[in-house]
């Protein structure tokens, strides 16, 4: 999928959001794919597909993925890892993940994926490491060479259920000097809460080595908790159901929201929330509240002064780039271009950076976005 072409307005203005400069902190590596690029290579790796058309094949995406169930949702993973179980497969996916995402205007992007997935065809979890690092060098190369700015960082994920946390923590730290800013646990999170890694979190914290945890997605406020208590998180992926310790009441025509003390230490402490709007709808994450985009709890959050910060998850599996996701809520919550630079700047705080290249990228959002403003008013 790519977004080169694609202008998406910002509802009820002109303001096109590819041209305004963003942040992106869940994007999934096996989850962005181009469904040509997965043609090619499943015909290379003989993986048999259900179909080899390109439109096809993302509309078949889009479908299984709209479950209503993460571990449903999950199973079209199969595919994707599949084809990428190789070298040039690795590179050649993180080279256009890079390129797709800056094209939609993205100027710091982390991207995640998990090595011990990329293992069947022989390849190290170090190399597999540094052939997405090679990958994401030739992308941001490429693309710096089309005059887009942007710049990437890998999150190493280890698979909830497969008990290899801890060697995947080591090889985290390890390659912290050639990309990999953080780390993450992923997979089924019902009955996979981040206790059973304690050790690799351990080491993590031992390595001053930064992690987030998907979280308050597929299953509650204990597994936040776990996050925080045995993760050391200092962002959560989507959250989402850390609603669940918000308790709203209304007297005649004021509401009133009460924190219990998770969501008051994650809003105090600055936690950031790694929302993924769509994402959220087709696993299920929201169904307690609705099952439409206006009955996120993004809006709360935001309303209430937590750090939100808006994503894409994956970016085939939903059918969807991060200038999509800004333009749906938006158009759900009624946000101008204000309540956007304040989603960037929240992901800007909440970077796996260090805090100088933070302030800089903090710099350069608001410059771009006065930029584009001031190109459009003269226009």
């Amino acid at each position: 999928m790519t977004t080169a072409t694609t202008t998406t307005p910002l509802p009820g203005t002109d303001t096109v959001l590819e041209l305004l400069p963003k942040v992106s902190l869940h994007d999934h590596l096996d989850g962005g794919l181009r469904p040509q690029t997965i043609i090619e290579l499943a015909e290379e790796a003989g993986v048999e597909l259900p179909t080899t058309d390109a439109d096809e094949l993302a509309a078949w995406f889009a479908e299984k993925s709209n479950s209503g169930s993460l571990v449903e949702y999950l199973k079209t993973f199969d595919i994707t890892t599949a084809v990428m179980q190789t070298r040039e497969g690795l590179e050649r996916v993180a080279r256009e993940a890079v390129l797709d995402l800056a094209a939609d205007g993205v100027v710091w992007g982390e991207i995640r994926w998990a090595p011990e997935q990329h293992l069947t065809r022989g390849l190290s979890l170090d190399e597999t490491v540094e052939a997405v690092q090679a990958g994401l060098d030739a992308g941001v190369a490429e693309a710096r060479s089309l005059g887009q700015r942007i710049r990437v960082g890998q999150i190493v994920s280890a698979m909830r259920h497969a008990d290899r946390g801890l060697e995947i923590a080591e090889l985290a730290v390890r390659h912290r000097d050639n990309g990999v800013v953080g780390f993450d646990i992923a997979g089924a999170e019902a009955g996979f809460p981040a206790g059973r890694m304690r050790d690799a979190f351990d080491l993590l914290a031992a390595s001053f080595f930064p992690a987030t945890v998907h979280a308050g997605e597929a299953d509650g406020l204990e597994s936040i908790r776990g996050a925080l208590l045995d993760g050391r998180a200092l962002r959560l992926g989507h959250g989402v159901r850390l609603a669940e310790d918000i308790d709203i009441t209304t007297e005649g025509e004021s509401t009133f929201a009460r924190l219990g003390t998770l969501a008051e230490w994650v809003k105090d402490r600055g936690i950031a929330l790694e929302t993924s709007p769509s994402s959220n709808l087709q696993t299920g994450a929201i169904a307690q509240w609705g099952d439409e985009l206006v009955d996120h709890p993004l809006d709360l959050f935001y309303q209430l002064g937590f750090r939100v910060t808006v994503n894409t998850d994956n970016r085939l599996m939903s059918g969807t780039t991060l200038s999509r996701e800004l333009a749906l809520v938006a158009d759900a919550f009624g946000y101008g271009v204000a309540d956007i630079l304040a989603f960037q700047l929240n992901a800007a705080e909440a970077a796996f950076l260090p805090v100088e290249d933070r302030v800089e990228l903090a710099e350069m959002l608001v410059e771009g976005f006065e930029a584009a403003l001031a190109g459009e008013h003269a226009g």
